[in-house]
This record gives C-alpha cells, sequence and structure tokens, in this order.
C-alpha cells in the first residue's frame, strides 16, 4: 500500500476555493480504482493548513491517478493557491 501525505498552507484569500478545488478531486478520485482512502483534514490551530491524506492501492494506482487530465488540471490550481505544498510518498513495509 501507498500512503501519501500533502500538507499545505494556503493563502488566506484562497481558502474557499482551496476547499471547493479539493472537494471536487475528493469526490473524483474516491471512485478511482485503487483508491483506498482520499481525505482532507484541516489543522485545529490554523484553518489554513490544510493535509490531504491518501492510501492506494499500489504505485501503478497513484501513477494512473496522476496522469488523468481532471488531477493534473486541480494540482495546478491548488499550488496556485498554496503558500507551501509539502508532499511525502510512503510505501508500507
Amino acid at each position: 500500500m501507498i500512503l501519501i501525505i500533502a500538507k499545505a498552507t494556503v493563502k488566506k484569500d484562497k481558502l474557499d476555493e482551496f476547499k471547493g478545488v479539493a472537494a471536487g478531486l475528493i469526490k473524483n478520485t474516491r471512485s478511482e480504482d485503487g483508491c483506498i482512502e482520499y481525505a482532507l483534514y484541516e489543522n485545529n490551530e490554523d484553518p489554513c493548513i490544510l493535509t490531504f491524506v491518501e492510501k492506494w492501492r499500489d504505485q501503478e494506482a497513484v501513477d494512473k491517478h496522476g496522469s488523468t487530465d481532471f488531477f493534473k488540471e486541480n494540482i495546478k490550481k491548488i499550488i496556485s493557491y498554496s503558500e507551501n505544498l509539502d508532499i511525502s510518498l510512503n510505501t508500507e513495509v
């Protein structure tokens, strides 16, 4: 299993836009083959810190997700709405 943690510090004036894009991304991605979990969490102390937690069956599913037009379009928006985006890819041992 592959675990992806993507932590974004979102620009305050783009928080609503970020959440809107994220909601569509979550809804669409959850139906993809190989997606086990795909959720967004808000930091309890700072609402501008949002973290995606993704669980995937394998690297092939991750690669397929990353190659979709829907993902490519929306990740550009996510990046533009963020001050910082830190992505960690982890493999279950």
